[in-house]
């Protein structure tokens, strides 16, 4: 579905991404890991094509991005960037109804009433509907823009910290959504801080350090005390759960 191939970009003089490569498939779960300043964002930006790259070429459904008009990305790729404000007071219906854009025109414009209920049902935002955006709390208003992203109903989602400002319970919501989605037909690249949970919700994880790949993998494969540790600079502990066998992984306290 995505294929990013020997991708490098420079603000200036200063190389931010350097021969980045890796795949996203339908039906899976990508993350994107590594400590501050790594430049995960940033490929975030390049691969949804609002930055362009030095070197390198990214490809969606099997054509280069760049040959895609505006329209056609937005039917094949739905963005959450790590900072969303909305200055104007719409409803948290409006804002998740702007998902639908894309398919404005198209015979789809038909399931977007049934599409908006059931993505912030799924977002649980529901009971917000007719609130104005602007008088909801972060993790409110962080889960009305998900339902919006997750609205546009596209084969490709980037998610940059969908986490960010969600309470445990949110957290693993809008992670399990993914998944859901992912399995329903979807690749997932999602930008994640929280190494736990990138290794319990990824099929494969994409560890950045410095604008460069250290390694991609399954999580098994990447997360690795010691492989983690160096990359972040302080000691981090990778266990088992002694019952379901999944990956536990903790700053060494």
């Amino acid at each position: 579905m995505l294929r990013v191939e020997n991708i490098s970009y420079s603000v200036g003089s200063r190389r931010i991404l350097e021969d980045i490569s890796f795949e996203v498939h339908a039906n899976e779960v990508v993350s994107l890991i590594g400590p501050n300043g790594a430049g995960k964002s940033t490929l975030l930006s390049v691969i949804a094509g609002d930055a362009k790259q030095d070197s390198g070429v990214v490809q969606l459904d099997g054509a280069l991005t760049s040959s895609y008009s505006p329209r056609d990305m937005a039917r094949r790729r739905a963005v959450l960037l790590q900072k969303t404000q909305v200055a104007f007071s719409y409803t948290v219906r409006e804002v998740v109804a702007m998902g639908r854009t894309p398919w404005r025109g198209t015979i789809r414009i038909d399931e977007d009433e049934a599409v908006i209920e059931r993505m912030m049902i799924r977002t649980e935002v529901a009971q917000f509907a007719e609130r104005d955006i602007t008088t909801l709390s972060g993790g409110e208003s962080g889960r009305a823009h998900l339902a919006r992203v997750f609205a546009q109903q596209t084969s490709l989602l980037l998610l940059d910290e969908p986490t960010a400002a969600l309470d445990i319970r949110h957290q693993e919501q809008t992670l399990k959504s993914a998944r859901d989605l992912a399995s329903e037909g979807a690749g997932v690249l999602t930008v994640l801080h929280d190494l736990d949970v990138a290794a319990a919700y990824s099929d494969r994880i994409v560890l950045l350090q410095q604008g460069r790949v250290v390694c991609v993998g399954s999580p098994e494969q990447v997360c690795t005390a010691q492989r983690l540790s160096e990359v972040y600079g302080y000691p981090i502990e990778v266990l088992k759960h002694p019952v379901t066998g999944r990956l536990l992984i903790l700053p060494l306290r």
